[in-house]
């Protein structure tokens, strides 16, 4: 009897393997029934592209995701020390001494290069930018240009290449783009920057109020210190790789550790 029930346990066995087997192949009819295929072949044989789930802080320490619209805001903060390279125009004289206090507050480096009169187009067409990369080796990197092209014709046009070629200068280093602070309305380099830059990478400074030293272009320097704070209130929420940017307590100053001026180009 147990050899009667073992032969026919070996049959159903023979037979669920042999469908099985089958099926992962191709569909089957077995007595009026589709069976349809597993699809367990095409898994195994296809080539692996990962499984598209990234863990929150892998995805945000790529500033460089391919589409920066799967990123969900807001970001959780970069709470490591960061070596700051901040960049631009003649800007960086009211930015630079705040963004130093909060980085002496914070625990971060900041190294700054002023280029009196510079622009989009100045610093794409180089490679100072690379240079500056290479030198001081930052971790992340914000940009203040484009006070100087509010009125250029047909700037999108114009500039769309020396934009796009600073930021293949800055590669996959965790960046923000400081827009302009107009005193007037631009002519399109707001739009051609946002447009550039990943989602949660671009600062709009238009539309704020800034009081205006006595040329009525820059703002002054306690104005300039506000623009930042304004900058920091809005990264945690609104950046796509938000860095720990503490407000400095009250009386705390500080220099950038190194500041490279460069003259405007002739």
């Amino acid at each position: 009897m147990r050899n009667g029930y073992t032969g026919l346990w070996t049959l159903l066995a023979i037979s669920f393997i042999t469908i099985v087997a089958v099926s992962a192949f191709d569909s089957i009819n077995v007595m009026g029934f589709e069976l349809k295929t597993s699809g367990i072949i095409s898994r195994i044989t296809e080539p692996y592209h990962g499984s598209g789930c990234q863990d929150e802080s892998v995805a945000v320490a790529d500033s460089m995701v391919a589409d920066t619209e799967k990123i969900s805001f807001p970001v959780p903060v970069d709470t490591a020390s960061q070596r700051i390279l901040l960049i631009g125009d003649s800007m960086l004289e009211g930015l630079s001494p705040r963004l130093a206090a909060y980085a002496k507050q914070n625990g971060h480096e900041l190294y700054t290069v002023i280029w009196y009169s510079s622009t989009s187009q100045i610093w794409g067409e180089c490679d100072t930018l690379s240079t500056f990369i290479r030198k001081f080796r930052p971790t992340y990197i914000m940009v203040s240009l484009g006070a100087n092209e509010l009125f250029v014709r047909d700037i999108e046009r114009k500039r769309d290449r020396h934009v796009k070629s600073i930021l293949e200068q800055i590669g996959e280093i965790p960046y923000l783009w400081i827009g302009p602070p107009n005193w007037k309305e631009d002519t399109g380099i707001n739009r051609l920057v946002e447009k550039n830059v990943a989602k949660g990478a671009f600062f709009l400074s238009d539309g704020m109020h800034f009081d205006r030293a006595r040329d009525g272009a820059h703002p002054t320097r306690s104005s300039a210190a506000e623009w930042l704070d304004s900058i920091a209130r809005w990264m945690p929420d609104n950046c796509n790789h938000p860095i720990r940017l503490l407000r400095p307590d009250n009386g705390v100053t500080s220099r950038a550790k190194r500041i490279i001026v460069l003259q405007p180009k002739k």
